[in-house]
């Protein structure tokens, strides 16, 4: 695993490594610019002060000029003294035999006796001599290095102490990290109470609120997941005690009569029982599930009739399907639009009492599907809070679980769809529709209203 401390000293210490090895470069570049101005200037100083000698007639033909040293760097100029027709007339002590001067005036770079030499030449024609001061560029470029070395070393020997700074400094920075895992690892499992941010750093400061938010998001996971057990035993505790003394009914009557009536309230008990155990598992599924990575082109008639089939309509009940849904097809996930429909159509006929009428029909232009029946409707004040879990309301059914609309609005958010519910103007009844926003039916349809009354 990848050490955070580590891998910010190791950039750190790159980065400063780099620093250093461009100022080196910037040093000796500049520093071999400056040295060079400098002892080019030298040379030509020295080069005049021969020639203002030998012009004075200070200095004897025959006699040798003097030797210009510099500490560390000995005998680094050397002057020669020529006459124009090509005699020596002196030279400095280590100065080479062959001729260091040039025809014309002024600097030069050449090679004398194998080593690169650089020259100031100063030609007087009426002494008839030419003056040439020179020094070898092996030395100069020696007194560089020499120089850029000077200020490298200290900092050579100083860079294991910057890296111990830079390993202690990071230690110390991410101290606040350490602080927030050691909060996190003292606690238990059941404490998911928010992080206190203290005297933390801005930049730790998000980690904790993130934190923050996923200890609330985990709190409410796992009070729903209560909440959906306790629901979940009380509402099987009822059917399965009906069941058990129906079934001690059943078996203890001696009159057919009384013994068909308890078998029928078994049916009624397991009917119950296996709608409360679809809708959960339907809710669980559409938690777990993510979200569609792509679509299906759904009929929806041929989806509206299947449900039909599954969730039959009792008896006295008129099932009515607009013949604008045959054929309308949507590009919408199919199990999702299967969970909208048969939720709908659940509550649509567990709710109302014979006679009546479901009626399915096809929105205008084939923005949706909608469902209107002939039931009690919902109480304006409930129709805000009839999506949210378990809510049954004061209308509630023996049947009802108060999760159908809520698995119906989850599913209808999978499609990009909303759910629209309102109680009917012209009669008692609900509407529900399920209206596709930016969806366009693939196929355009010719909507035929149906009578509002059954």
């Amino acid at each position: 695993m990848t050490s955070l401390r580590r891998r910010l000293f190791l950039l750190l210490l790159a980065a400063t490594g780099a620093i250093w090895f461009c100022a080196v470069a910037w040093i000796y570049l500049g520093s071999r610019s400056e040295l060079e101005h400098v002892l080019d200037t030298r040379l030509q100083e020295a080069a005049r002060m021969v020639h203002s000698l030998v012009a004075s007639g200070n200095m004897p033909a025959a006699a040798a000029a003097p030797a210009f040293e510099d500490a560390g760097y000995s005998r680094q100029l050397s002057c020669q003294i020529w006459s124009l027709d090509g005699r020596l007339l002196a030279r400095s002590s280590g100065a080479p035999d062959q001729s260091l001067a040039q025809d014309a005036e002024g600097f030069s770079d050449r090679e004398v006796g194998g080593e690169p030499w650089r020259i100031y030449t100063i030609v007087d024609a009426t002494k008839g001599v030419r003056v040439a001061v020179g020094d070898r560029i092996g030395l100069r470029d020696r007194l560089v290095r020499d120089l850029v070395a000077g200020l490298v070393a200290p900092a050579l020997l100083i860079a294991p102490l910057l890296g111990l700074m830079i390993w202690l400094s990071l230690g110390r920075g991410l101290s606040p990290l350490k602080a927030v895992a050691r909060q996190i690892a003292a606690r238990d499992g059941d404490d998911a109470s928010p992080l206190a941010p203290g005297d933390a750093p801005s930049e730790v400061r998000p980690l904790i609120a993130a934190l923050n938010g996923l200890f609330g998001k985990v709190e409410a996971a796992r009070r729903h997941e209560r909440e959906i057990t306790a629901f979940a035993a009380h509402e099987l505790q009822t059917p399965l005690a009906g069941l058990k003394t129906q079934a001690q009914v059943a078996i203890a009557a001696q009159d057919p009569d009384i013994r068909n009536g308890a078998l029928r309230q078994i049916l009624i008990a397991v009917d119950r029982t296996s709608r409360l155990a679809r809708q959960l598992l339907a809710l669980a599924r559409l938690e777990a599930m993510p979200q569609p990575a792509h679509s299906d082109e759904v009929d929806a008639g041929a989806a509206l009739r299947e449900v039909v089939a599954s969730v039959p309509c009792p008896p006295g009940i008129e099932l009515r399907l607009d013949p604008a849904l045959h054929g309308l097809l949507l590009r919408v996930e199919a199990d999702s639009l299967h969970l909208v429909l048969r939720n709908l159509h659940d509550n649509a006929v567990g709710y109302m009492e014979a006679p009546g009428v479901v009626a399915w029909r096809a929105l205008p232009g084939g923005r949706g599907i909608a469902v209107v029946d002939d039931g009690p409707g919902i109480p304006e004040s409930e129709l805000p809070l009839v999506r949210q879990r378990f809510f049954r309301g004061s209308a509630r059914n023996h049947a009802g679980t108060g999760l159908g609309l809520t698995i119906a609005e989850m599913a209808a958010r999978r499609m990009g769809a909303r759910l629209e519910l309102d109680n009917r103007s012209d009669r008692h009844g609900l509407r529900c529709a399920l209206i596709f926003e930016d969806a366009a039916p693939l196929r355009s349809v010719d909507v035929r209203a149906l009578d509002s009354a059954g």
